[in-house]
């Protein structure tokens, strides 16, 4: 099956909704919550969990839908065996973000921009969009998870 959610991801962003919202929410289709349920549960991981700027938000909700698709789950009998096969699978999605952007760090991501970790979000303006590059973070995270898709089904 051909999935193609990045364009969707970067839709959301650009409506206003946060990196990890915009990813963890274009995937409601393959993690079977509604998008209300999805947007709320992924909003404490925008802008580098809770605008702290540690792990990109993006990569946070790829990791998410990964771990609803393929996660393992100890109390139904999962073992190390499975444990460590999905960890392995969590630090290739992360090799694959950073063969494109160097980092799965929002501070190092937003480079050359003023940063802070101020929890006030910034306005959503014209200008915030021409130099904001989190929409190109959004549709890498949800095109790697595409692949993911396509590869294991």
């Amino acid at each position: 099956m051909k999935y193609d959610h990045a364009e969707k991801a970067a839709k959301l962003f650009s409506e206003g909704m946060n990196c990890a919202q915009s990813v963890f929410v274009a995937f409601s289709d393959v993690t079977g919550l509604d998008e209300e349920l999805s947007a709320r549960l992924a909003s404490s991981f925008g802008a580098g969990m809770g605008r702290m700027r540690e792990v990109c938000g993006a990569v946070s909700a790829m990791f998410m839908v990964a771990g609803i698709k393929y996660g393992y789950d100890p109390a139904a009998g999962a073992d190390d065996k499975e444990k460590a096969a999905h960890y392995k699978r969590i630090q290739d999605l992360a090799e694959e973000f950073r063969k494109e952007h160097d980092t799965i760090i929002c501070r190092d991501l937003l480079k050359g921009l003023s940063v802070t970790n101020d929890p006030q979000p910034e306005k959503r303006t014209e200008q915030y969009y021409k130099v904001r590059p989190c929409v190109r973070f959004v549709a890498t995270a949800a095109g790697i998870l595409d692949r993911l898709l396509e590869e294991n089904g």
